[in-house]
């Protein structure tokens, strides 16, 4: 007979999506990075002035800490995905918590902005980059029906983060220092540590082999399915199927970039990016610049957060309802063209009330985008859930470019024009680009747009190895009905010791 020995808070079984079981844990943990990845990120701008003050730098040269992390920690997405398909998501989280951990209460003792580059953006950066994605690829993986809603409602962990932590983090720094402030920033982010033993990867029967018996007598395994990112179920008791899985298993799959609606979804990601900066960083200037005092202009960024809060709510429980489960892509790209109409709003405005309201409404619409458009990576006329592990590290890469360069841009235009409103024309420009892109990639998933080789390849190979495992199977039914030799018997279980990997051990009692 046969004891398995688990592993500490090990994979999940189930036969679909459960929408929920351990999946609230999943978002509890993903809630929680969100608080301390972005949140934490987005609220570092309480310590600028005192950098500036304490190395006598310039706004510009400290600015560039916080640019430095959010680009290691998007451009390095697909080694993310990497690590992920090969060692998995909880060891992969943990590994980040500690580099977050490590590079942030180092930046405590730094002596000099350089330093800071290192401990920060680089270390801290990459930690973030280990958490953040990984974290959200499993949710989507233990919630089908709900998934929207409930990554929207998780996601608000950055925005209350900036409500409730920011403040007291100010307050903190002003009574012990900001260095003492930054080491408690530090402690309470391995907190994420936790929050990676808590990603128990989830167990779907493969779609291949629903029809096959899973209590084979000789052996069963656990088989990683890195390429999936969703662990199959399977009798390991064929060598035809350890084949098969070791085909499978792909570090990166880079056959999404044959994905022409893959693509086109990467290409509205890129240019939707370049219209998030410019409110955040500019529509206090903008408010001063037309005769708002700068004290309530102030007001112009908790009216944002407050919106963008209601916007990830409200996005959630739109796109569970059952009209719209199936039109997704089109209730984003509504909310893309309203975007964009609103920034140009933003240049035609003149007083406090009108700029209100732009903030407003840019911040609600900001919230629906801002928790979607990953999680909209699992959808069918995307690439899939079983292609999101791979497709999110290369979809947030090539954002990493656009929010590298969005905000210089957006600074040459102004200093230009002399005109804080340009940035935001600039921004209407990219957000309206990548509403075309949206717009196409439903059709160009219909084979409309490219031609259907492009992404028939996997399907065909899929059915293959489909034949090819029924084939097996038969072979097996035909070879149990005659007897066998003993020996012939003890040497296939000596073939097929060890093939469930490093998912269980299987120990054998005679």
């Amino acid at each position: 007979w046969t004891c398995r020995l688990p592993r500490f808070l090990g994979p999940n079984v189930y036969p679909e999506a459960p929408d929920g079981g351990w999946g609230w844990a999943v978002a509890v943990a993903f809630f929680l990075v969100e608080v301390f990845t972005y949140g934490t990120i987005k609220s570092f701008g309480i310590f600028l002035q005192d950098l500036m003050t304490e190395f006598g730098e310039t706004n510009s040269r400290v600015s560039w800490i916080v640019s430095i992390c959010v680009f290691v920690m998007t451009f390095n997405a697909p080694l993310s995905s990497v690590m992920t398909n090969r060692f998995g998501f909880q060891l992969v989280v943990m590994l980040g918590g500690i580099l977050i951990t490590s590079g942030t209460i180092a930046t405590s003792f730094t002596t000099s902005i350089n330093q800071m580059y290192l401990t920060y953006g680089l270390v801290a950066g990459l930690g973030y980059c280990l958490t953040f994605l990984p974290t959200v690829t499993i949710l989507s993986q233990y919630f089908s029906r709900r998934r929207s809603l409930v990554t929207a409602v998780a996601s608000t962990g950055e925005s209350l983060s900036m409500f409730a932590l920011a403040p007291a983090f100010s307050a903190l720094r002003d009574h012990i220092g900001w260095r003492k402030t930054i080491v408690v920033i530090g402690a309470l982010q391995s907190t994420i540590i936790i929050c990676g033993a808590l990603l128990r990867p989830i167990i779907i029967k493969d779609r291949i082999s629903q029809k096959m018996d899973l209590d084979n007598e000789l052996t069963q395994g656990c088989v990683s399915t890195g390429d999936f990112g969703v662990q199959s179920l399977k009798d390991t008791g064929s060598g035809k199927e350890a084949r098969m899985s070791q085909k499978v298993t792909k570090l990166l799959d880079f056959s999404i970039l044959r994905e022409c609606n893959f693509i086109l979804y990467c290409l509205f990601g890129l240019f939707a990016t370049l219209g998030f900066f410019a409110p955040q960083l500019y529509v206090v200037e903008l408010s001063v610049s037309r005769g708002v005092g700068r004290d309530r202009a102030a007001y112009m960024l908790s009216t944002m957060a407050v919106s963008e809060i209601l916007g990830r709510f409200s996005i959630g429980w739109v796109l569970t309802r059952n009209r719209l489960r199936k039109h997704k892509l089109l209730v984003i790209l509504v909310c893309v063209i309203i975007m964009t109409a609103d920034l140009v709003g933003f240049t035609l405005v003149r007083e406090f009330y009108g700029l209100a309201v732009c903030c407003a409404v840019y911040g609600f619409f900001m919230g629906t985008l801002a928790c979607t458009h990953i999680p909209l990576l699992a959808e069918d006329d995307v690439v899939g859930i079983d292609k999101m592990p791979s497709a999110a590290g290369v979809y947030v890469f090539i954002q990493s470019f656009a929010g590298l360069a969005g905000p210089p841009l957006g600074g040459v235009l102004v200093d230009m024009t002399q005109n804080y409103g340009s940035a935001f024309y600039s921004c209407a420009a990219g957000m309206a680009v990548s509403a075309f892109f949206l717009g196409l990639v439903k059709p160009a998933k219909k084979g409309l747009l490219c031609r259907k080789r492009l992404s028939s390849g996997p399907a065909q190979d899929t059915t293959n190895t489909k034949k090819e495992v029924e084939s097996e199977e038969q072979h097996k039914t035909d070879n149990t009905k005659r007897p066998q030799d003993p020996a012939s018997v003890a040497e296939t279980n000596v073939d097929h010791t060890g093939a469930s990997g490093d998912e269980e051990k299987v120990v054998r009692f005679a």
